[in-house]
């Protein structure tokens, strides 16, 4: 089988979780019998399908089915070819409006009519996956009208392999002393920025936030404030190249996210053996168990809590982070590979 797997603007898009969403998935496909196209046009790229399309063979690769990463016009572009071909396609959730509020300046205004658009773009599938029954059910409110099936995103963790070599070079390089709590990906309010800065006016221990930030045009009022006049105590480092770092310096993963469709930085940090604390939200409820795992947290008193005996506890640190390692292997490459090659599978009809 030759199948679409098609993520749009994958340049723009290489910091965000859908890019690594995307590239797990064809590393999973890999090991199956699938073969992988990652662009729908002819030729590789727009300017080659336009030359195509003018000589008459048309704008579109080759393939038995196509899955989308992104509601974009690419995408759109895609879905119609597909419903005109009878090619089968899958539209991936990754985007929900719940989750795209608080994001960039004006995300929570737009996000309504983005649920209008998302309602009408995934029911053009003849499959819509996504990586948690809550957002499955976030979908079918709107309503969704198609079929919905969840697969998780997986974690790579092999890609994590050797964290631990970098703590010292990371920790050096951002200054970083004693127990570190730590946030990894893009500074978002929605992420439980605030949250974050305010635990850490509240402590003595070391933050530090591992990822990219906007203070452009796009860029909210709530990130720009915090990263332009943080605490003493938080280091808001920008990108980095190797994630690895991050969870090689930080001690204990400190995520007070408000909405989330399945948290794929959490399952990277329990893939690194770090006990990890987390909001009380539905989402988690799925995958993560407190004290378990995990500890889950539904305020700030309790956050700060979690996050002083976790300092203060070793054993409690090691077994939550021999957990979460064991927990994240529940969502492997291997899992997600076969999970995706079947489900091409019955689409096609082979």
């Amino acid at each position: 089988m030759r199948a679409l797997n098609y993520l749009e603007l994958e340049g723009p898009l290489q910091r965000s979780g859908w890019a690594t969403a995307a590239a797990q998935q064809r590393q999973a496909l890999d090991a199956t019998d699938v073969a992988v196209v990652t662009s729908p046009w002819r030729g590789g790229d727009l300017p080659a399908a336009a030359k195509s399309f003018a000589s008459g063979k048309g704008c579109f690769a080759e393939y038995d089915l196509a899955h989308c990463h992104a509601p974009g016009p690419g995408s759109l572009a895609v879905a119609r070819h597909a419903r005109r071909s009878g090619t089968p396609l899958v539209l991936h959730a990754h985007m929900t409006a719940e989750d795209f509020g608080e994001s960039f300046r004006f995300s929570s205004q737009v996000a309504p009519a983005l649920g209008r658009y998302l309602r009408w773009f995934y029911s053009l599938a003849d499959l819509v996956l996504c990586p948690s029954q809550y957002t499955k059910g976030l979908l079918e409110d709107y309503p969704v009208d198609v079929p919905i099936r969840t697969i998780t995103n997986g974690v790579d963790r092999d890609a994590l392999t050797g964290h631990e070599s970098l703590r010292e070079e990371y920790r050096d390089r951002y200054d970083l002393d004693g127990t570190v709590v730590f946030a990894v990906g893009s500074v978002f309010e929605r992420k439980g920025l605030t949250t974050f800065c305010r635990l850490a006016e509240a402590t003595d221990h070391e933050f530090a936030w591992f990822g990219a930030y906007d203070t452009g045009p796009h860029g909210s009022s709530v990130v720009k404030r915090w990263t332009s006049d943080p605490p003493e105590n938080v280091t808001f480092t920008g990108w980095v190249d190797d994630k690895r770092g991050a969870f090689g310096a930080g001690d204990v993963f400190c995520f007070p996210t408000k909405d989330e469709n399945q948290g794929l930085v959490v399952l990277e940090a329990m893939a690194c053996g770090k006990p990890v604390v987390i909001s009380d939200i539905p989402v988690f409820e799925e995958f993560f168990t407190h004290g378990e795992d995990c500890l889950k947290c539904g305020s700030e008193a309790e956050f700060r809590a979690a996050i002083d005996r976790l300092a203060d506890d070793r054993a409690l640190r090691e077994r939550l982070g021999t957990n979460a390692r064991e927990t994240a292997a529940e969502h492997s490459l291997k899992r997600v590979g076969e999970e995706l090659s079947s489900i091409y599978r019955d689409l096609v009809g082979q």
